[in-house]
């Protein structure tokens, strides 16, 4: 919002709103539209030719993308952008399919890894072609280099762990 909504309780006086100006507002939304937008974008291609979600793909991609197809289960939430529950849930029915395998990591006990089976590769090979050019299509062709290099500098920006906030 670029103004002010209207008279402001008695209250809120005491706290002042920075209200957005009209080019922070531009920005706001725009990425509110593209978050909002994107995730079905890159998701359709993926559901019908390989029959995954986004968060199914992302999730065994980056494990695929590891040394030895293996990695803590809290590092995969953070780089498939899911909570752990979530993460975990779908471990769970990759494990069924066969895909996946969890052990406790033997530096740390406390912690969970999760490994790709030759099946789960096998998995997340035939579902990269499409996934690619969907990205291709809805990300990064539309831009040049300047703006996917502007885009990897505003995503790395914004995207923070919680540990990074302390």
């Amino acid at each position: 919002m670029a103004s002010s909504p209207g008279p402001l309780p008695p209250d809120a006086a005491a706290d002042p709103v920075h209200w957005l100006s009209p080019d922070e507002k531009e920005a706001w939304t725009g990425l509110v539209s593209l978050v909002l937008l994107m995730p079905g974008r890159l998701e359709s291609p993926l559901q019908q030719e390989a029959g995954l979600t986004l968060f199914d793909y992302l999730t065994l991609s980056h494990i695929s993308e590891t040394p030895d197809h293996e990695i803590r289960m809290s590092e995969l939430a953070y780089l498939a952008n899911g909570s752990l529950s979530r993460l975990s849930n779908v471990v769970k029915r990759f494990e069924q399919r066969g895909w996946v395998r969890r052990s406790p990591d033997p530096s740390d006990g406390r912690y969970t890894l999760v490994g790709l089976t030759p099946a789960g590769f096998d998995v997340v090979v035939a579902a990269a072609p499409a996934h690619v050019r969907s990205v291709r299509q809805c990300v990064l062709d539309p831009l040049d280099e300047d703006d996917q290099r502007a885009l990897a500098v505003i995503a790395r920006k914004l995207r923070t762990r919680p540990e990074d906030l302390a």
